[in-house]
């Protein structure tokens, strides 16, 4: 269905509430409904979850999902903050932010380990440019202020030197529509955004990429190591009280996180929706690739990916990083080690 738009360490009681609760679930007659806001649902930043859906694996868990399609990532945040949605997948920076302004959210499964978005320049802006500095007045489109991509676009701003009066954000949402209309109707100059589309304008010689946050090694260059980045996130109350659905949601993206190790081109085209293609399979398999490796491999949070997660949140902010108690609430990897125990990922 779809809609337009505490501490890390749980208690022993409820740790065995999560997994008596888990088989109550799969034993009940009708599926239980989880609420999930997201955007770009179509992208390749949610594959982990869209083909955990498509593959069964969450119905096999008993659950039915009602995704809440957002124009970005904070929108998707603050319609999870005004109790239209039980979850939220996007950016782990949010539940970063979240914690740090005082309010119990806790992200529970990982889906990437890099940020997966792209800083692309259109071609006629590139004409003739030497360096990044000569650009002047660039209009730069985002999904919104305070999203993901504003994060990175920020962040490669300071790293390449461009004053931030020459920069100015043009929010775009996130759908592939508006932001390819914007593109060639000269609305922006660059763009700051996901695969497919990223992919698809380089490939048509419509964009010149000026950096990427693809892969690991590309999010060691721009960030200093791998970055924790789209996850599953909800409130610590629905966490505790409602373990059987996280754990039920963490036991198919961790199942979807496993299949992808292994499937090939074949196996990808006839699982994602052919609307997720945008109109070319060969380039949409082409985009996955470029990216492939930076998808968790098991869905637990690493030291060292939520450590830079942490670190980056403190220069976009122009402040100490601070204590590291607010991170370590942050997450749990409690529910995505029982998947993988259970499935043997």
């Amino acid at each position: 269905m779809f809609v337009r738009q505490g501490r890390r360490n749980f208690s022993a009681l409820a740790a065995a509430t999560l997994l008596s609760s888990h088989g109550v679930l799969r034993a009940s007659t009708s599926p239980q409904r989880v609420s999930i806001a997201l955007a770009a649902h179509n992208s390749l930043y949610h594959l982990p979850l869209v083909l955990a859906e498509q593959l069964g694996y969450l119905k096999h868990e008993g659950l039915q999902i009602d995704w809440l399609e957002c124009e970005s990532g904070i929108e998707a945040v603050q319609a999870a903050l005004a109790g239209q949605a039980d979850v939220v997948a996007g950016a782990f920076e949010h539940v970063l932010d979240l914690q740090t302004s005082g309010l119990s959210w806790r992200a529970f499964v990982l889906q990437s380990r890099a940020p997966q978005i792209s800083v692309g320049l259109a071609s006629r802006r590139a004409i003739g440019m030497k360096h990044v500095n000569e650009l002047k007045s660039l209009k730069l489109g985002i999904s919104s202020l305070g999203s993901a991509t504003h994060w990175v676009a920020q962040h490669w701003i300071k790293q390449v030197g461009l004053s931030t009066d020459a920069v100015q954000f043009v929010a775009l949402g996130a759908g592939t529509g508006n932001v390819m209309e914007a593109m060639r109707a000269g609305t922006v100059d660059a763009l700051c955004h996901v695969d497919p589309v990223l992919h698809y304008l380089e490939q048509k010689n419509e964009l010149r990429l000026m950096a990427d946050t693809r892969t690991l090694s590309s999010s060691q260059r721009m960030f200093g190591g791998p970055l924790a980045s789209a996850c599953l996130f909800g409130k610590v109350e629905f966490l505790q009280k409602r373990a059987d659905l996280a754990q039920a949601l963490s036991l198919g993206v961790v199942r979807a996180l496993k299949w992808l190790k292994t499937a090939g081109p074949t196996d990808i085209l006839k699982t994602v929706p052919s609307h997720h293609w945008m109109g070319d399979r060969a380039l949409y398999l082409g985009a996955l690739e470029k990216l492939r490796e930076s998808y968790s491999l098991d869905g637990l949070f690493g030291t060292d990916a939520v450590q830079t997660a942490w670190r980056m949140r403190a220069l976009r902010m122009a402040q100490e990083a601070g204590p590291l108690s607010a991170l370590e609430r942050s997450f749990t990897n409690q529910f995505a080690q029982v998947a993988k125990r259970k499935i043997g990922n």
